[in-house]
């Protein structure tokens, strides 16, 4: 089974440049034109994030553009929830986000009063469930008691090939401000719904960059952005993120761990700046978007 992990795509109403000077629809044009030639692929994944303004005309275009390419690879694709994407919009045009290569919706949704877009479907023996790890208006995660109970119920039975775990905000522990602030912050709940299951990756975005950890034994994937991505190198305590749409290829090998090997899409202004946050304004970050201070 070979995945194709793309995250946050940030796509708007219309065709233009966001607010970095970067055109998110031009940048995911690229990456897919970049993975042309890449067989076989049997699921395309988007880790959240799909549009950055929360309107249909993203939804819209991320279904138009995304579909398409993994229906010409015959592939099945997947959306799901990130911190700026909203519910309803989301619901309106990309319903449970699971579609078959046919595309087709054959998503199982999870029942919320509080609308969350959390589904499971199967692409042939494999399970992929996607959880929305959404708080609104803030830009940290958080599981829901209601999703954690579902969870726990879609993995009380095993899949043939076992289970992919799709969702927007990293569970692992990184030592950096900002990822520390804006991850999932009930990570200890997930690692115990998934405890002794069948799930055999998790794959996240939200960081805009590319890591590799573990939820207990579980490995985590988390790809870097395709409108752009962070680069680590900037001085102690700023953020800077740099234009070069990214996506990771996971291969799961029976016996062995998931295979991931990082792509770029071929662009003449890879690397140029495209924001830099100082100290101050991440900290404003921090205390903005992400959890309550605890006292």
């Amino acid at each position: 089974m070979r995945i194709l992990h793309l995250s946050d795509t940030h796509l708007e109403r219309l065709d233009g440049a966001n607010q970095h000077g970067v055109n998110p629809r031009e940048s995911l044009t690229r990456m897919l034109e970049g993975c042309r030639y890449l067989e076989p692929i049997d699921l395309v994944v988007v880790s959240g994030d799909v549009a950055d303004d929360g309107s249909t005309g993203a939804y819209t275009a991320a279904a138009a553009r995304v579909g398409a390419f993994a229906r010409s690879r015959g592939a099945a694709y997947v959306f799901c929830m990130g911190n700026h994407d909203d519910r309803d919009n989301f619901a309106q045009v990309l319903g449970s986000g699971h579609f078959d290569a046919g595309g087709h919706d054959v998503g199982s949704l999870v029942r919320s009063i509080s609308g969350e877009r959390a589904a499971s479907s199967m692409v042939g023996d494999l399970r992929v469930i996607s959880l929305d790890t959404t708080v609104p208006a803030k830009g940290f995660g958080w599981l829901t008691d209601t999703q954690l109970d579902w969870l726990r119920g879609q993995l009380a039975v095993r899949a043939p090939q076992g289970t992919v775990l799709v969702m927007h905000h990293p569970p692992i522990t990184t030592g950096n401000d900002v990822q520390e602030a804006l991850k999932l912050q009930n990570g200890t709940a997930l690692a115990e719904a998934l405890a002794s299951s069948d799930v055999r990756v998790v794959l996240c975005g939200h960081f805009h960059l590319q890591l590799h950890g573990g939820l207990g034994s579980i490995p985590v994937v988390v790809t870097p952005g395709v409108v752009s991505r962070v680069d680590l190198t900037a001085d102690p305590g700023t953020e800077r993120a740099v234009r070069g749409a990214s996506a990771t290829v996971i291969d799961l090998v029976d016996g062995q761990s998931p295979l991931s090997h990082l792509l770029h899409a071929r662009d003449p202004e890879v690397g140029r700046v495209v924001y830099e946050a100082s100290a101050a304004q991440v900290g404003r970050i921090i205390k903005e978007l992400g959890p309550p201070v605890r006292r």
